[in-house]
């Protein structure tokens, strides 16, 4: 009679009160007790429902997704679809966006939404929703530093792509310095990790007061087809970085006349040259320098260095991929360092090569020496009115050297008259901000 009454006892410990359905592991928690992160959770009815069905769904996919590039996100991340408007043709991804879902959201669910899947690399976007619900930029920063910690300790070597919260509008309680402010806190977090790849997917989208355009944001907060477009073709050329995409060779062979500078498989023939200190300091080297963060890091080089046969340099930097010469996205920011051919060029010649950059990307071809600006024209200048620009897409440039000045076209488009260059020098490739990518340069040299 004992054992029965104790036998029942338990029983009601245990078992959920008459029409109580148990709790599901893919709810939302009913308190933040005990959570972890800082800032706002939200419980609407339908977010709540929102949440628990999608997570519910995933838990019976993650076979089928191990191995993916999974998109960790919110609305505007769920609003690519599972099949991401096919952008990715060939890579396996996973959509893992939770419409309205705050940055603590999506640390609360990172490691059975994300990390179960063993993932391939992650994309990062987050923190607009934080803003509406009244988050200071610093809580929601916290949040991205612990997601990040999470992704790095799941595996060191496991790249992550970090996309700027896009823009949007104070009429959605998204105003642009609360945005503007979070990005510069993001690019604190991550400045220096090489595992990390960070997007301009701020001034792709921003218009001249910050906020988003409506030819892409309708709402004034989720891209339309267009904005999706832009986004996938922004992550594109880093994708190829990886190895995920545009694996291929390239098969392109130079004109009659004229001879390759970049044989697509290896650096050979480019290396650095000895470059002085940043401008100042040998001048006054006991003057106390001034700290500025956000001041680019400037490569000092005093010995000559060749890459022959190699396909990277030293610093990683420059890479040969499949065809292309790739100046990668600089750990701190902004890196200003060049990468020149090791011969010459006395005579007059004609240089020919293509070019594609990520938003905003900061780049240079140096002729002989002086430097003609090589970047994302339409949100980095100083080109602004071209028409026949392609942004995130390959372009080809044409500098004519005779006489001791440069003539130089961008898809047919002038962009230098006559730009005065010395007697002889090398070709150059600068890298500063964001990523660029240059193929098929080759050079005629002239009679």
């Amino acid at each position: 009679m004992k054992k029965a009454l104790l036998i029942l006892l338990l029983t009601c410990l245990v078992l959920p009160a008459a029409g109580q359905a148990p709790a599901s592991p893919y709810a939302i928690p009913a308190t933040d007790e005990g959570l972890p992160g800082e800032g706002p959770i939200r419980r609407y009815d339908w977010f709540t429902k929102l949440w628990e069905t999608k997570r519910a769904a995933w838990a019976g996919q993650v076979e089928r997704d191990r191995g993916a590039v999974v998109f960790l996100g919110d609305s505007i991340t769920q609003g690519w679809g599972d099949d991401f408007k096919g952008a990715f043709s060939g890579l396996k991804t996973a959509n893992r966006g939770i419409s309205g879902d705050t940055t603590r959201g999506m640390l609360i669910r990172l490691e059975a939404d994300v990390l179960a899947l063993q993932p391939r690399a992650v994309v990062l976007l987050m923190g607009t929703n934080d803003l509406e619900e009244g988050a200071a930029p610093e809580t929601i920063a916290g949040n991205l530093k612990r997601i990040i910690s999470a992704l790095k300790q799941h595996r060191t070597d496991m790249p992550i792509v970090l996309c700027q919260v896009m823009p949007s509008s104070a009429s959605k309680k998204r105003p642009a310095e609360a945005i503007k402010r979070i990005n510069e806190l993001y690019a604190a977090a991550v400045k220096g990790d090489p595992q990390i790849t960070v997007l301009d997917t701020w001034t792709l989208f921003a218009d001249a007061g910050g906020d988003a355009g409506a030819a892409e944001f309708p709402d004034l907060l989720h891209p339309n087809d267009a904005g999706y477009r832009m986004w996938a073709a922004a992550l594109r050329p880093v994708f190829a970085t990886l190895g995920y995409l545009e694996t291929e060779a390239d098969t392109f062979q130079p004109e009659p006349g004229f001879v390759s500078l970049f044989n697509g498989r290896d650096l050979t023939g480019w290396g650095f040259r000895p470059m002085p200190a940043a401008p100042g300091k040998a001048k006054n080297p006991k003057a106390k320098a001034k700290t500025n963060p956000n001041a680019p890091a400037k490569v000092e080089i005093t010995e000559p260095v060749s890459f022959d046969g190699k396909t990277r340099s030293d610093d990683g930097r420059y890479v040969a991929i499949n065809g292309r010469l790739v100046v990668t996205t600089p750990a701190e920011g902004r890196r200003i360092q060049q990468l020149w051919t090791t011969r010459e060029f006395p005579t007059d010649f004609v240089l020919k090569l293509e070019f594609r950059a990520t938003p905003n990307a900061d780049s240079g071809v140096f002729i002989r020496q002086p430097q003609l600006q090589c970047r994302d024209y339409r949100l980095a200048g100083p080109y602004l009115e071209l028409k026949q620009y392609k942004p995130q897409d390959w372009n080809e440039l044409i500098v004519t050297v005779k006489g001791g000045v440069a003539h130089a076209t961008c898809n047919g488009e002038v962009l230098e008259e006559a730009l005065p260059v010395p007697a002889t020098g090398p070709i150059g490739l600068e890298g500063d901000r964001g990523q660029m990518e240059y193929r098929r340069i080759r050079i005629q040299e002239l009679p």
